[in-house]
């Protein structure tokens, strides 16, 4: 054994080239779900979705183009540890739910997007805006009833 591949406890350091032998980096990879396996681009996409956030919404927040957003979803450009934390904060997941590490929350999630977000908007308001849409929903479904 060499000086340079040993370490101070005398245990032998590999040689850097035997960290990547049989490491095919281009080959694609994913979490298995219930649906398959799913790559980290494909699961941004599904969480966004089901948070009822465009892609325009998403691009704004993150002062990019609609198209960027895109080109992550697709797996076309590769996310960064700081834009997945960005994100996994806009759609407010943690980020090992973002990373696949830990199945996201249902939390009663609505499955009609258009209401969700609606109600991103309304929770954007201000209170007293708030509590008068409140009032007026309220009003409305008791006459419905």
């Amino acid at each position: 054994m060499t000086r340079a591949n040993d370490d101070r406890a005398g245990f032998r350091i590999p040689p850097r080239e035997s960290f990547w032998e049989g490491d095919d980096v281009s080959k694609p990879r994913g979490v298995a779900t219930r649906k398959g396996m799913e790559s980290i681009a494909q699961r941004v996409a599904r969480i966004r979705k089901e948070k009822g956030v465009t892609q325009e919404e998403m691009a704004r927040t993150l002062g990019v183009s609609q198209s960027i957003i895109s080109e992550y979803e697709r797996g076309e450009l590769r996310l960064h540890g700081e834009l997945l934390i960005q994100l996994a904060r806009i759609l407010s997941v943690s980020a090992d739910e973002m990373l696949g590490l830990q199945p996201t929350a249902d939390n009663g999630t609505l499955k009609n997007r258009r209401i969700l977000r609606r109600i991103h908007e309304i929770d954007r308001l201000p209170k007293r805006d708030q509590e008068a849409l409140l009032r007026t929903i309220d009003a409305f479904l008791a006459k419905s009833a």
